[in-house]
């Protein structure tokens, strides 16, 4: 059994997705890289397979009809045999400084009997024309240890998981279910949030391991390429929601966190309807808050009474210029879009 499976989904890939392999490839015998090729038209599949052609025992070309990100990420899992799972989006990269002292720390859990449920470490924004790269790190999680829900100090308002942070234990993605929806962006939510009532341990390394790229004009946080798409946006919003009765969760902390993490992706959905200006859009952002209503009252009240959900719920031309002003806030202090 290979230690850690990496999963690149690839589609038209061809411009960038060698520099993200070779950033994988110093693992070695210990990881397994599973190029998933979902039907690109461009070289994405050839160098795919040069890949696996060079390094048989490392690299794994899969090939398929386009499906969307969410489908290759189910198809890494699928196809994964390693210990542990982790997703590498093409244009990225990881920090070999990191991968090393990442690597060492698997293998050292393993070996002392604790296979853990997911290992978290810091993203960096590697955001086009920054001078100054931001980290995101998993502030109030106890590091360099094993720990639980329980063990966690505090949450901090619109801090949650990404997909960049996280890597899971491979069979308790199976175990849990997770199935991504086909022919949808931001599924990485989904990724993250619906695995996290299974998990029991957790490990945190404060080290800058994955390198997030921002500044392609196509790319999905590319805020008017996320209006033109707020509808799958949406869907991953309420497939969040549908997901979990959150109040029948049972670990306190747990609970506080998945909270926090369907809030934060309701003010998304919120801001971006507004930022678009449309009256139809107005009535989507009217149309979701009645959603969330209908399904879980106790839900509604508790995100809409919050800091976050009032500000975006400001009624009014007005009101929507301050709850625009706060996200314009948001996004110089965290860096993201």
């Amino acid at each position: 059994m290979k230690l850690l499976s990496f999963a690149i989904p690839c589609y038209n890939s061809e411009e960038y997705m060698e520099h993200c392999i070779e950033s994988i490839l110093p693992g070695g015998e210990d990881v397994e890289i599973i190029i998933v090729d979902d039907g690109s038209k461009d070289r994405t599949a050839e160098i795919a397979d040069e890949y696996q052609k060079k390094y048989p025992t490392i690299v794994k070309a899969v090939h398929q009809e386009n499906g969307g990100h969410g489908e290759a990420v189910n198809t890494g899992i699928k196809n994964a045999t390693g210990l542990y799972f982790k997703v590498v989006d093409s244009d990225d990269w990881v920090d070999l400084e990191s991968y090393k002292k990442i690597l060492k720390q698997l293998k050292e859990l393993v070996k002392s009997g604790n296979v853990i449920d997911m290992l978290l470490a810091n993203y960096v924004y590697e955001k086009e024309g920054a001078k100054h790269k931001k980290v995101m790190r998993q502030k109030g999680f106890p590091r360099d240890e094993i720990f639980t829900w329980k063990n966690v100090r505090h949450f901090y308002k619109g801090h949650y998981i990404l997909m960049h942070s996280v890597i899971y234990r491979t069979e308790l993605l199976r175990e849990c279910g997770l199935k991504l929806p086909k022919h949808t962006f931001y599924v990485d939510n989904l990724y993250v949030y619906q695995p996290l009532p299974h998990v029991k341990t957790m490990y945190y390394m404060d080290v800058d391991f994955y390198r997030y790229f921002i500044g392609r004009d196509d790319q999905s946080v590319n805020e008017s390429v996320m209006i033109s798409r707020i509808d799958q946006q949406l869907k991953v919003n309420k497939l969040m929601i549908d997901s979990y009765d959150l109040w029948k969760l049972h670990d306190a902390k747990c609970r506080k966190y998945m909270f926090n993490y369907v809030e934060i992706i309701t003010v998304v959905s919120t801001i971006m309807l507004i930022r678009s200006g449309t009256e139809e859009n107005l009535e989507k952002k009217r149309q979701l808050w009645k959603y969330i209503k209908d399904k879980d009252i106790r839900l509604f009240h508790k995100l809409r009474r919050g800091i976050m959900g009032t500000t975006m719920n400001l009624p009014g031309k007005s009101g929507r210029k301050i709850s625009v002003a706060a996200y314009r806030i948001s996004q110089k202090v965290v860096g993201f879009n």
